[in-house]
């Protein structure tokens, strides 16, 4: 339909061409064709025998693939090539300068795909082609645009230009055991039919309605109007039903024919700014084909158009309007501002939803319309109409199904005897619960993507499992080579990620230098009091310290007792008499005011002022005391002679360390602490009796473990604490084969 559509619309702009009096004066516009019947050979040999004829121009190779041959003969002989139909984003002006594309380049359509795909939120694509020039360079510039928005294309099907109905079916059917439903189709015409039929897609003949596509888009304009209404005459005259559509009717119009016609009237006005500027239609002899005279093909005969380069730099420098729009090149010899239609199939019509342009990217209104507005990024405005989906749904297709080949994705998960909130083992039912199963499932549900997985459980539960018994299951196949550990950190790991102390145990992000810490004894509190005297006596410290800070309470009040009486004996007779008298007023009226109000007026205002300051006193010295006393009863200090990680390591003193954990090696390989010093800890009872016996009883010194297990183990037992800097070490991560596609 290209070729046939094209063929009129060349012929109705020769016509006008012609028939305009103001362009290229005396001289005509004639054009040869020739029928290549969509054969990509037949098409490169009609072109050496145009070029046998003192050819200045060429206009059509409809395919890419003879887009690319056709231009290394124009490149030698300097005949400027005109296209309307070759998109191919590689035919690009450094390898190919006498090549002028006179429609818009595939790397924008591909970059509206890609922007659809954002817009609906979609990660996977799966790519149907054709497998030549046209379709692979096509995908390969979509794979770039789908990555700018961090998408990608899952998975390649290629198809053969003339593939058959069978090898369509096949490809179909690869493609519907992959996990991605978003499929971009990006063949030929005739082609995208065959692919499209519903009998390959479905048992159901409607499924291909909703699907969406793209149409180049031509803003409206009189010159088009004109062009439709003569395109409408022209083709209801043609008689004869090789040239009607299936239904017997007059064949439409495609954006190609719209493209063909503005292609004339380019290479028309550039021909006629050629000869304003004097140019001349001569030609010269090809040295080098000259030489090779043998054979049937009469190389010889074709001569290098000497007014090439002035006729190339005419038609670059077109500054006008088509039926299309502007006819102007940029400086990568692309027509400015490209645009698409956004097509919803809907029964046998289409809906338009949008429209897409390299500078507003996706709107419901018409590119045109938003030129005016300046806007420096469209990302944050993309909207569109909505879209009747395949199943005849508004509801967006989440774009991803269960693959039917995808394989388990099998993890490894410790059945641990110790610190099982973080992971239990079911017994019976075969599931695992705790923190980090509840970690990994709220993930999974947020992937936009499904993930099937089985958790394989190593160990038997009544101890904790060694990582060596889990690098053996991989080894042999039992897990798979992308499984999920939490604790293989002490050993060779593809990931680089640096465990936070706290990050997966709370999720805090702003601590980013934790590992392992150190948890030591409290040996002595403050007070003298040793560890099994510690709350007792601290208690009595608080109890002492109570009883002095209520008697200084008392002096405060008896001296405030004492300004008040200086201040008001002179107009009060109830505070004169003698100095015992007076005395004893000072005593009780200090005790009694724990317990009563006095209402005794103030006789000055001096004594008042005295009274209010004292008032202010006393709430500080309460809210004083009431600081003091929580810090005593809350904040124990400890002692110890254990500082930290590397005094511990000099001590010489027994450490403890959970059983199967990599700490052991960590602590004797990279440590250097003798075997003979490690203690192995199954429990968090024995981490207890470990510590509070003590190394002089049997016992340790310190624990050395992971941060999450220790704040664990300290949640309930407040005599330990964490003592010493954190100190990093390789954080939780994934162990598989290094030839892993993973």
């Amino acid at each position: 339909m290209i070729g046939r559509v094209a063929k009129f619309a060349i012929d109705a702009a020769v016509e006008d061409v012609n028939s305009d009096p103001l362009l290229l004066r005396e001289t005509k516009l004639k054009v040869m064709m020739q029928d290549t019947k969509t054969n990509e050979f037949l098409g490169i040999v009609e072109a050496f025998r145009f070029m046998e004829n003192d050819t200045v121009a060429i206009i059509g190779p409809q395919f890419s693939v003879m887009a690319h041959v056709i231009s290394h003969v124009a490149n030698e002989l300097q005949v400027p090539l005109l296209s309307f139909a070759a998109i191919d984003s590689t035919l690009t002006p450094p390898q190919f300068p006498f090549f002028v594309r006179t429609t818009h380049s595939d790397a924008f359509q591909m970059a509206a795909v890609a922007d659809l795909v954002g817009y609906y939120e979609w990660r996977d694509v799966v790519a149907i082609y054709v497998d030549d020039d046209f379709g692979t360079n096509g995908i390969s510039k979509l794979g770039d645009k789908l990555a700018e928005k961090r998408c990608k294309i899952s998975y390649k099907a290629p198809l053969r230009s003339k593939a058959s109905k069978e090898e369509i079916r096949r490809t179909l059917i690869q493609v519907s055991n992959t996990e991605s439903r978003i499929i971009v189709i990006h063949v030929y015409p005739s082609l995208g039919l065959e692919v499209l039929e519903p009998s390959l897609l479905s048992e159901k003949s409607d499924d291909i309605q909703g699907v969406l596509t793209l149409r180049m888009h031509t803003p409206d304009s009189q010159l088009k109007t004109r062009f439709l209404s003569k395109w409408t005459n022209l083709t209801s005259s043609i008689s004869g039903s090789s040239n009607l559509g299936k239904n017997g009717s007059s064949f439409g119009l495609n954006t190609y024919g719209l493209y063909a016609y503005d292609s004339v009237w380019l290479l028309a006005t550039a021909l006629n700014s050629f000869l304003d500027r004097k140019g001349n239609f001569s030609f010269s002899n090809d040295s080098s084909l000259t030489e090779m005279r043998e054979g049937n093909m009469r190389l010889d005969s074709m001569r290098i158009f000497d007014g090439g380069n002035l006729l190339l730099q005419n038609i670059v420098n077109v500054d006008t309007t088509g039926v299309t729009g502007p006819l102007v090149f940029n400086s990568d010899m692309d027509l400015i501002d490209p645009a698409y239609q956004v097509i919803n199939i809907i029964g046998s019509g289409i809906n338009t939803i949008g429209y897409w342009s390299n500078s507003s990217g996706l709107s419901t209104l018409r590119p045109e319309a938003l030129q005016h507005k300046h806007s420096t990024s469209h990302n944050s405005s993309q909207q569109l109409s909505g879209v009747l989906w395949p199943g005849k749904t508004t509801h967006k297709p989440r774009g991803w199904v269960f693959p039917n080949n995808g394989k388990q994705l099998r993890i490894g998960v410790p059945n641990r005897f110790s610190f099982n909130q973080f992971i239990w083992h079911v017994d019976g039912s075969g599931g695992f619960t705790g923190f980090c199963i509840d970690v990994f499932m709220a993930a999974v549900e947020q992937l936009q993507y499904g993930v099937s997985y089985k958790f394989i459980p190593y160990g038997d539960g009544r101890t904790n499992p060694s990582t060596n018994e889990l690098l053996k299951m991989v080894t042999k196949g039992v897990i798979s080579d992308h499984t999920f550990e939490k604790e293989i950190t002490g050993y060779a790991l593809t990931t680089d990620l640096r465990r936070s102390c706290g990050r997966h145990h709370n999720h805090d992000e702003s601590n980013e230098n934790g590992g392992f810490h150190t948890t030591i004894h409290r040996i002595r509190a403050s007070g003298g009091c040793s560890d099994k005297e510690a709350q007792p006596k601290c208690m009595g410290v608080s109890e002492a310290f109570h009883s002095h800070d209520v008697e200084r309470h008392r002096c405060f009040l008896a001296n405030r007792r004492r300004s008040y009486l200086d201040l008001g004996a002179p107009t009060n007779d109830n505070f004169r008499g003698p100095p015992r008298k007076q005395l004893v007023t000072i005593i009780w009226f200090s005790f009694s005011t724990l317990f009563s109000t006095h209402r005794e007026k103030t006789g000055s205002t001096l004594a008042r002022f005295v009274l209010i300051v004292w008032l202010f006193v006393v709430l500080v010295l309460n809210s004083s005391y009431k600081a003091s006393l929580t810090s005593i009863l809350t904040v124990e200090q400890l002692s110890s002679s254990v500082k930290g990680i590397e005094s511990l390591v000099t001590s010489g003193q027994s450490i403890g360390y959970t059983t199967g954990s990599f700490t052991e090696n960590y602590l004797t390989e990279e440590l250097g602490v003798p075997k003979s010093r490690l203690v192995p800890l199954k429990s968090q009872l024995d981490y207890e009796k470990a510590l509070k016996d003590g190394p002089s009883h049997g016992g340790i010194a310190a624990v050395v473990d992971e941060r999450p297990y220790m704040e664990l183990f300290l949640s309930t037992r407040c005599e330990f604490s964490i003592v010493g800097q954190d100190f990093t070490k390789m954080g939780w991560g994934f162990v598989k084969y290094l030839s892993s596609i993973l």
